[in-house]
């Protein structure tokens, strides 16, 4: 983890760059490449147009879950009072990330990014900038491992208060052998009453046939592996957490801010999300 505001002047370190792989494609770049970013390589794009090529649609699931994290973190910044956020499997940075929305509303907020990208490590210093009454860091750790995630985070954030834990997609990356409802389970329990957990997920059922044929294309071809869930699936990382309405939906159905146009509810999108807080 570096420090804010800057890192050190050696981050990123050779041991960083070594790291990154380079012949084979990356969620994390592939995510970057379809939001309309720089940080990817020849074979992310590849990727990237043979997976649009299969699923026309999926550039409008970047954005629509990008768009969904803006309005929870605004949710809970301004009508919650969530002055804490940890955003685990951030990816790279784009516009509008977590701590830029959150510190829009709430200048003194606190964000902590964990990811086990390189590439996501080697732009850090992008996403460890921060207003000068708040705070932004970065942790270098997979979301499997709660326990070195709980301890370098609490280097940042004080976890006897509040914390919105922010699950974007990351959960899909891991598989049912890896007890991913149990990862979550315990993410949560180490927080206190009043925290949130935000969550996406992509999905898989009747009518997603394409989004099936590119994920199994891209379980082939690319790292890490995507396990698809049902609606119902993801609901069950809300278990014990009152969901907030509208409940686990389509990304680009959760309060949306407009419809785009007549027909009172935006299109559907196989990226399905929910916000649900601990009351006790």
């Amino acid at each position: 983890m570096t420090d804010n505001p800057a890192a050190s002047d050696d981050f990123p370190s050779s041991s960083l760059n070594s790291r990154i792989v380079t012949t084979r494609p990356v969620a994390a770049r592939i995510w970057n490449y379809w939001l309309g970013g720089r940080d990817y390589y020849e074979v992310d794009r590849k990727a990237g147009d043979e997976i649009s090529r299969m699923h026309p649609s999926i550039h409008d699931y970047a954005r629509a879950d990008r768009q969904f994290l803006g309005r929870a973190v605004r949710h809970l910044a301004a009508d919650v009072g969530i002055r804490q956020f940890l955003d685990i499997g951030a990816g790279l940075p784009t516009a509008d990330n977590t701590h830029e929305v959150a510190q829009r509303v709430a200048p003194d907020a606190r964000v902590v990014y964990v990811d086990n990208d390189p590439l996501v490590l080697v732009h850090a210093r992008a996403l460890l900038t921060s207003s000068p009454e708040g705070r932004t860091d970065h942790v270098d750790e997979d979301v499997r491992n709660v326990d070195s995630v709980l301890e370098h985070t609490a280097r940042t954030l004080d976890l006897s208060r509040p914390v919105a834990l922010m699950l974007l997609d990351v959960m899909a990356f891991v598989g049912e052998d890896e007890d991913p409802y149990g990862i979550v389970r315990r993410l949560m329990d180490a927080l206190p009453a009043g925290s949130h957990l935000v969550l996406s997920h992509t999905i898989t059922g009747p009518g997603w046939a394409d989004v099936d044929a590119a994920a199994a294309w891209w379980n082939v071809h690319g790292t890490p592996r995507l396990k698809q869930r049902t609606p119902e699936a993801v609901t069950r990382f809300f278990d014990g957490l009152d969901l907030l309405e509208p409940g686990v939906v389509s990304c680009t159905r959760w309060r949306p801010e407009s419809t785009g146009d007549d027909t009172g509810e935006p299109e559907e999108v196989a990226m399905y999300c929910g916000v649900g807080a601990k009351r006790r």
